[in-house]
């Protein structure tokens, strides 16, 4: 058998063609319960990155086939020792080789780049839960990665919503969120949010347990925001929010987002919630991604489906999560090799 690499960008689209045909037929095997493969998203990794990211990629043929791709972020504004990685086989071509191959190309890039450490994601099964491949986690420990922290795919089957008690839930939260209004919009964020939403998604990393994966806080500002909504709507992400206002100061001090790809109108995955620390205690996390879910079913009705991952020790939103009606379907984890 011949493997041969070969590095690729968004001006080369047989490649992207090859890597996206790579990453529909994984898709549908690793991850049959998860949207189709976005054709669109795909293309705007190429074409709209986020910013302060520089995307590497690479091809594997197989004796002339295609059989695997690689993709490799290097973080340009902060977190510059790290890397995240992405490495995609062809179902029926694995276990040739190939990814083995790739990985070890994929390491001397980063080498050449400064790069200290890649951290990169597996599926595992779950107990009861459906059926995973336990390849991933194979191939990731026998590089030598460790694993940095565990997290778990939960998903809310907008059917079953109990919402009877969903509302004795937020009429029990209501009352200790005076002096709080709730304000939602689609896409863009209001000009007059934009620096709090920036402050909040700056706290991510800072307050969400990130297990033993050195990996920085993101300096993030208004720029950066725009620039990321710009990417977002190159992929067709159709984003909705809401912001927890405090009305003595006028700030936005909690934030939820949940969005609908362009592949999938029955789907819909639950990002980031966040509440400034100052402003705990007050059940801001529940009322917001509560209201959320209704501003997002008004609008998307076809939806059926909502996924969210959280760490697994993150027990403060796995709580508000499983209050919502979102049960555990699989674990990922988040491997983390030092070079």
């Amino acid at each position: 058998m011949s493997i041969t690499i070969a590095a690729f960008d968004g001006t080369d689209r047989a490649s992207v063609d090859e890597a996206y045909r790579i990453g529909a037929a994984a898709n549908d095997v690793d991850l049959p319960d998860f949207p189709p493969f976005c054709r669109r998203r795909f293309d705007a990794l190429f074409q709209t990155p986020m910013p302060g990211t520089a995307s590497l990629w690479a091809l594997a043929r197989l004796d002339g086939v295609p059989a695997a791709y690689q993709q490799v972020d290097l973080p340009q504004l902060d977190n510059t020792d790290n890397a995240t990685a992405e490495l995609t086989v062809r179902p029926e071509l694995r276990r040739r080789g190939v990814g083995r191959a790739l990985h070890e190309y994929g390491l001397r890039l980063l080498r050449e780049h400064g790069r200290k450490r890649v951290v990169a994601m597996t599926v595992s099964a779950l107990p009861g839960g459906p059926a995973r491949s336990a390849a991933g986690d194979a191939f990731a420990a026998s590089t030598g990665a460790q694993p940095a922290l565990a997290e778990v795919r939960r998903r809310l089957d907008v059917g079953q919503i109990d919402r009877v008690a969903l509302r004795a839930a937020l009429a029990e939260a209501r009352p200790r969120a005076e002096g709080y209004q709730a304000v939602c919009w689609q896409g863009a964020t209001p000009q007059e949010y934009v620096a709090d939403v920036a402050y909040l998604d700056g706290r991510l990393l800072v307050d969400a347990p990130m297990g033993d994966v050195q990996w920085e806080p993101e300096q993030v500002d208004a720029d950066r925001i725009r620039g990321n909504e710009r990417a977002l709507d190159a992929r067709g992400r159709r984003r909705y929010h809401l912001g927890m206002r405090h009305e003595a100061s006028g700030r936005l001090v909690a934030w939820t987002l949940l969005d609908v790809g362009a592949s999938a109108d029955w789907h819909a995955f639950q990002q980031i919630t966040i509440v400034d620390p100052a402003h705990r205690g007050h059940r801001l996390g529940l009322i917001a991604k509560a209201e959320n879910l209704h501003h997002l079913l008004t609008h998307e009705p076809a939806v059926r489906v909502i996924d969210t991952f959280n760490a697994a020790s993150n027990t403060y939103m796995v709580a508000i999560n499983e209050q919502l009606g979102f049960r555990p379907v699989d674990a990922w984890t988040d491997w983390q090799l030092t070079l």
